[in-house]
């Protein structure tokens, strides 16, 4: 029997992948620790390694497909004095050829169905606990908050389409309606005169979009999986997390002057400002443990090592790799690392260790003139430092204005797991350490 290579699951939140490229062919021979594909996950780029030998009998899925499943056949592997001949009786499930993703249809409209003469899709409700619907029926299902489990599908097999889901928002809304007092006549007129519902009640598709902004000339940028992803979470994090934000200024002239010296003392580092933020945000956390905590249901998690998950930008996302311990390591070590990493995620060649996890997040904006903004929490991080620009700034000293260079910084804090009080103690942690750089060095 031949055996299925799967998609497999190369982070914690992944639940599909794009199958990038193929580096083994049919009738390839293959050894356990074979490098098979490059598969392109919502972070980075990642090699897929054989576990079994054999020889690749047949691709599934074909190079460049996108949105392929956790779990989903990609191909199959024929074993010691297997032929071509088992592929044939193979049956397993989900072993029908993937194909790439086609082109999402008009929100407007419905997937068309398959004519007589096509093959019958294999859909039905309630077959394995599975509930069949189509993209566009689920798309709507979630906005609008609805169980899928509970809408009868009309279409082919049972499968859950549009007209259902808006059959089911009719049924809901319309008690309501019923309820609601009768409107005046300037109130229907408007009504009547705009038809479009309010953005928030439908879903966003590019068509609706596209005619509330009102058919202006535009540049189409596909959707990437990082793109979705991080569209995903962030409004899952905006919705569920209640954020709130602490701001502090901070003078950092004797940073840049203690930066310009140690830079000038060996070839060896390359500190810049934000290597100083991390091993100072590093420090405050092991001054004040409360704030490098994550919320759960049962408890609030409360970490004995302090990660930092550094917010790098790419071309067409963004990603966190880590400075693990950041703590226990000097300025030199965070310069290099940080350096380190931030070029390998351009690159998109860092570890699945490398960039899942931490404990506290910093995104630092400053070396773009910003001068101060409130990051958006990274679940199920605590809290985010976000990082403006050293800008001469007048200032009060000893009664009498002077001029400093004064960086601001925002903490974004789940006050789930982080208090107020905690989250200033935090920051006037971090600002005593970047204003006396030399108690970083000790």
């Amino acid at each position: 029997m031949p055996i299925e290579i799967l998609m497999p699951a190369l982070s914690p939140t992944m639940t599909e992948g794009n199958l990038a490229k193929w580096l083994k062919h049919e009738g390839d021979e293959v050894h356990s620790g074979d490098v098979l594909a490059e598969i392109e996950t919502d972070k980075a780029t990642m090699e897929v390694e054989a576990v079994d030998d054999g020889r690749i009998g047949k691709l599934l899925v074909p190079e460049g497909a996108q949105g392929v499943k956790v779990n989903q056949p990609i191909a199959l592997l024929l074993g010691e004095d297997e032929d071509s001949s088992a592929l044939a009786k193979f049956a397993g499930p989900g072993s029908a050829p993937a194909v790439p993703a086609a082109p999402a249809p008009p929100a407007d409209r419905e997937i068309a169905q398959p004519s007589e003469t096509a093959p019958p899709l294999t859909v039905g409700n309630g077959h394995d606990g599975r509930i069949f619907a189509s993209p566009l029926a689920r798309r709507m299902a979630q906005q609008a908050g609805l169980d899928l489990a509970t809408i009868s599908g009309s279409g082919p097999q049972g499968r859950i389409v549009k007209s259902d889901i808006e059959a089911t928002l009719t049924a809901v809304r319309a008690p309501a309606a019923e309820s609601a007092p009768p409107p005046t006549a300037p109130a229907a007129a408007r009504a009547t005169a705009q038809p479009i519902e309010p953005i928030s009640a439908t879903i966003l598709s590019k068509e609706r979009v596209i005619a509330l902004v009102g058919n202006l000339p535009y540049t189409e940028r596909p959707l990437n999986a990082m793109r979705r992803v991080i569209a995903r979470r962030l409004t899952e994090s905006k919705q569920t997390v209640p954020h709130f934000y602490l701001t502090i200024d901070c003078e950092i002239d004797e940073l840049l002057s203690s930066r310009k010296e140690l830079n000038a003392k060996s070839d060896s580092y390359r500190i810049s400002v934000n290597d100083f933020v991390i091993r100072a945000a590093a420090l405050a956390l092991r001054q004040v443990p409360a704030a490098n905590a994550s919320w759960s249901d049962e408890a609030i998690l409360q970490w004995d090592t302090v990660d930092i998950a550094v917010a790098v930008a790419l071309d067409d996302g963004l990603i966190t790799p880590i400075v693990k311990q950041a703590d226990r390591k000097g300025l030199a070590t965070i310069a290099n690392e940080t350096k380190d990493l931030a070029a390998r995620a351009r690159a998109g060649k860092l570890k699945l260790e490398e960039f899942q996890g931490g404990t506290f997040s910093i995104s630092n904006l400053g070396m773009f003139g910003v001068r101060d903004f409130a990051a958006v929490i990274n679940p199920p991080h605590g809290g985010i430092l976000a990082v403006g620009a050293g800008e001469q700034r007048p200032v009060v000293k000893n009664g009498a204005l002077a001029v400093a260079t004064v960086m601001s910084c925002t903490l974004s804090c789940d006050h789930r797991a982080v208090d107020g009080a905690v989250g200033a103690k935090f920051l006037a942690g971090f600002k005593k350490l970047v204003e006396d750089p030399l108690t970083m060095l000790l």
